[in-house]
């Protein structure tokens, strides 16, 4: 797969470094999430909710009906929440507040089909209970004087249609009087349409008045039964229950608020914080890690996980009489302890010194008093037997021209999320440029979770598995010679007892095979039977020197 479409494979976004990079972020978060509840508790003790009053009115609606859904209840609350209906209540506390303030202190909900809770919020309970008073006979009034208004209407607009037909009725009725009244000359047909008209306006006459009487008789049932069937009451606070509620949301909110933040800084920071990924932007494989340095804590635990990473630095480093470097990325002191735990290991094989050019750190005091020199760059010359630790950084402000005498070979101290990827990929190259070979990376601060593999499939010959492959082989006997092995890895130090190259066994010349003569057939003299009748037996030419050993 090349690059270009090793580029196109991957994601815009990692989900596993994303969850990752949230992950290490826990503080931050954490710390929001804690504002957020600290700050709810304190809106709730330092600003308390106002008193708060309650009623609850019974509506009567003259077209209620059982499969009505509550849109006649969704009407009352929208009236309800009107300036007119607000500006009637404050006339009755003979208050001076506008109306659309004051439609910002109540509400109304519908419970049921006609049942209207109203909630009103005052500075103090009094102030509460008369407001909750004042709305609620203000929108009784409104409501039962709006129905009246709708019923009186009705009923005129009734009447006004029977006293239409009752004038309309008048000149029929004298038509009939006036076609009876010529006796045997009177028309059949012309009585028979009178008599029908008649009846038929008659009858809406009588209709009319029996749906004026209802109209009249459906607004006192409204006016009675619309009425508070809950007086207005004050709400008990609870001072815990409020604390815990403005707490609870508060640390709902600041959460939230620190996830989405450590989320997106995570994305345009672009920190790896994967094995994977630090492994891929360095070019060199992760040959162990070390956990994050605890400050009060199990640092025994810290001290011998790091000696047995030393241990593991030592073997992969293993040349005698060679330099090798340990270059710091964002855990110093985790450097610092690590090249002296190195030096420790090397300590009792042979003479040791370590060079100290790592910034804000003490090696002598961290040596401590033994066989381990400390040295600054550029003292003694490394003599044929010693082994020299360079300690250095490669921080941003890096000379990278010094990393050279520091040692021919180096080893990686990588704090996971410390430094982009554009860096990771400068320090790589800055390191191909001086051709230093980078032996490995130990990675600092590793998310538990990571099971990423860091393992790097490319460069064998700085690959521990390329490393460890360069064995010295047994040396073949002398009379004995056997076939040329596989060309190893080329190691950075040799070793001073070569092992003796192997040969390809040499073999004789062989000559030429020459055409194989097929061998004479010896004569045999025929049997001395009757052979007369068969065919003539023809028999192979006899050379002279078969003739002669006939």
């Amino acid at each position: 797969m090349t690059s270009a479409e090793k580029a196109k494979s991957e994601p815009l976004i990692d989900l596993q470094r994303l969850v990752v990079s949230v992950r290490r972020r826990r503080r931050l978060w954490v710390a929001t999430a804690l504002l957020g509840l600290i700050a709810g508790g304190l809106v709730a003790m330092l600003l308390p909710s106002p008193p708060t009053a309650v009623a609850q009115i019974l509506v009567i609606h003259p077209d209620d009906s059982p499969t009505d859904s509550g849109t006649l209840m969704r009407t009352d609350v929208a009236v309800l929440k009107t300036t007119k209906t607000a500006g009637e209540a404050l006339k009755k506390l003979n208050s001076t507040q506008a109306p659309e303030e004051f439609l910002k202190d109540y509400e109304g909900l519908g419970l049921t089909n006609n049942v209207l809770q109203l909630t009103v919020k005052g500075k103090t309970n009094d102030e509460a209970l008369a407001r909750a008073q004042a709305i609620s006979d203000a929108f009784i009034a409104e409501y039962i004087g709006r129905n009246q208004a709708a019923a009186a209407a009705q009923q005129k607009a009734l009447l006004d249609q029977r006293n239409q037909a009752q004038n309309e009725l008048t000149p029929i009725e004298a038509s009939i009087v006036t076609e009876e009244a010529k006796g045997r000359n009177a028309n059949p047909a012309q009585l028979e349409r009178l008599y029908s008209r008649r009846a038929e306006l008659t009858s809406k006459i009588s209709d009319y008045d029996g749906r004026a009487q209802e109209a009249g008789i459906g607004t006192p049932k409204v006016a009675a039964g619309t009425q508070i069937v809950d007086a207005p009451r004050i709400l008990p606070r609870s001072l815990l229950k409020t604390l815990a509620t403005d707490a609870g949301i508060g640390f709902a909110l600041g959460l939230l608020a620190g996830l989405g933040l450590a989320a997106i800084t995570s994305v345009v920071k672009d920190r790896p914080v994967l094995r994977r990924e630090i492994s891929q932007h360095l070019g060199a494989s992760v040959i162990a890690q070390l956990p994050k340095p605890p400050r009060f804590l199990r640092r025994s635990t810290a001290a011998t996980r790091r000696q047995r990473v030393a241990a593991t630095l030592v073997r992969a480093a293993r040349q005698e009489g060679g330099s090798v470097s340990l270059l710091d990325l964002g855990a110093r002191k985790v450097t610092a302890a690590l090249a002296v735990d190195m030096a420790r290991e090397l300590a009792g094989k042979g003479p040791v010194s370590l060079v100290d050019d790592l910034p804000k750190t003490n090696l002598r005091e961290l040596a401590g008093e033994g066989p381990i020199r400390v040295l600054d760059r550029g003292d003694t010359p490394m003599t044929a037997k010693e082994r020299r630790i360079g300690v250095g950084s490669v921080e941003p402000g890096t000379a990278w021209t010094d990393l050279e005498f520091l040692g021919a070979e180096t080893i990686l101290v990588v704090r996971t999320g410390h430094a982009n990827t554009e860096w990771l990929h400068t320090v790589a190259r800055q390191l191909a440029d001086r051709r230093i070979p980078i032996i490995g990376v130990v990675v600092v601060d590793p998310d538990p979770r990571d099971h990423t593999d860091g393992t790097l499939w490319d460069g064998l010959h700085t690959a521990l598995r390329g490393r460890a492959g360069a064995v010295p082989e047994r040396k073949a006997p002398p009379e004995r010679l056997t076939p040329r092995p596989v060309a190893k890895p080329v190691e950075m130090f040799p070793d001073e007892d070569l092992p003796v190259r192997r040969l390809s066994p040499v073999e004789p010349p062989r000559e030429k095979k020459s055409a194989r003569r097929r061998p004479p057939t010896p004569y045999k003299r025929p049997e001395e039977h009757d052979n007369a009748d068969q065919p003539t037996k023809r028999f192979s030419p006899v050379s002279p020197d078969n003739a002669e050993a006939l």
